[in-house]
């Protein structure tokens, strides 16, 4: 079941007034948090919920240029998001930058796709970090465009700072792990941390992964004490780094 399906699903059981299973229960510098399996993070203190990069309208962007891609990926990622914020109700909703694919998409973004967004920010606060996709923030949509926010010890922004950042959690990497069960290795997004800072796995339904051992990573934990929280089909999986595939 990939995340679109778990999303429909998940939809499905909060009509019927069901309770989806949880996710892991995890701490950044401190602060405690859970790693949904549709790949967002909640700080049940504070009720943040966290995504990171959402890449909206990339088939628009694409086809933009000239090459085209199949125009569904806007919707199935906001259906994910619908989902998350429909299970956790949160205060606040921090999307952590690359919210759209290009400069333009929020400005083009379609008013069908716009209205989804207005009305899963009704009641609540959001903010958009800028990425390096989308420096310029957002045009017409609710909540308001900083670089980084601060919570509580946490930094939130989008694009990890080299060496050991306590109490960052960043997006930009979209970390991935490679775990080998059998004779066949899977290899799937994830949330990385170390305890002291965390990197969220792409929300975006069309956005692709970095494995956690590409040179891009080097630096940026301690090894011993690093987890990678594996999105799987419908749970999440904690891989210590040491048993992860090469």
């Amino acid at each position: 079941m990939n995340r679109l399906a778990l999303a429909r699903e998940m939809n499905g059981q909060f009509r019927n007034g069901l309770t989806p299973a949880s996710g892991v229960e995890t701490a950044v510098h401190g602060i405690a948090a859970v790693c949904d399996p549709l790949g967002a993070l909640y700080l049940p203190d504070a009720r943040i919920l966290v995504v990171s990069d959402l890449h909206l309208e990339k088939g628009a962007a694409f086809a933009r240029r000239g090459m085209l891609l199949p125009p569904y990926d806007t919707l199935a990622t906001l259906t994910v998001l619908a989902a998350v914020i429909s299970r956790y109700d949160p205060k606040l909703v921090v999307s952590l930058g690359d919210n759209f694919h290009d400069r333009v998409g929020s400005e083009y973004l379609p008013e069908e796709f716009r209205g989804l967004i207005v009305n899963m920010a009704r009641g609540r606060e959001w903010i958009w970090i800028n990425g390096n996709h989308d420096p310029d923030g957002t045009v017409d949509l609710p909540g308001r465009s900083v670089d980084e926010m601060h919570y509580g010890g946490l930094t939130f922004r989008h694009e990890p700072k080299g060496g050991r950042q306590a109490g960052e959690v960043a997006g930009h990497l979209h970390p991935s792990a490679t775990v080998r069960r059998r004779d066949k290795s899977v290899r799937r997004p994830c949330f990385a941390t170390d305890g002291a800072r965390l990197l969220m796995p792409a929300f975006g339904i069309m956005t692709g992964g970095l494995d956690l051992r590409h040179k891009a990573m080097a630096g940026l934990f301690d090894h011993e004490s690093l987890i990678a929280h594996v999105l799987g089909r419908d749970r999440i999986y904690s891989v210590r780094f040491g048993n992860l595939s090469a």
